[in-house]
């Protein structure tokens, strides 16, 4: 079993800046890739990021892309999302997700494990 810890998430100007973390515990984690996904009011969960295990192998939407980076640490299970550039469009919770192998996707169906969110808000 895997347990997954969002935080960082709050309250920021558009243009502003934020680091959401993701801590992890539970076994095998270090050859989990992970994930970022957020959902909107009355959206579906969508995919923002995503790292493989070892961190070589990087995904963003196209939407994110360019303003939001990916990493992890995996002697300390943690992953992160740098969040720079950020515009109102971008106010959701925020989920970190992780895969029980490697390779990096931005299946939604393909992650076996989530987080309780984070919320981010970015005001005009």
């Amino acid at each position: 079993q895997v347990q997954l810890v969002e935080s960082g998430g709050g309250l920021v100007q558009a243009g502003g800046s934020l680091r959401l973390s993701c801590a992890a515990s539970g076994r095998t984690l270090s050859v989990n890739a992970m994930g970022w996904f957020r959902q909107a009011p009355g959206k579906e969960r969508e995919f923002v990021a995503s790292i493989s295990w070892s961190g070589s192998s990087t995904f963003y939407a196209d939407s994110v892309k360019g303003r939001f980076t990916v990493s992890r640490d995996n002697a300390k299970n943690l992953m992160y999302l740098q969040m720079n550039s950020l515009k109102t469009e971008d106010t959701a919770v925020y989920y970190c997700a992780s895969k029980a192998s490697p390779a990096a996707t931005t299946n939604r169906e393909r992650y076996n494990y989530w987080g309780q969110g984070t919320q981010v808000t970015v005001s005009s």
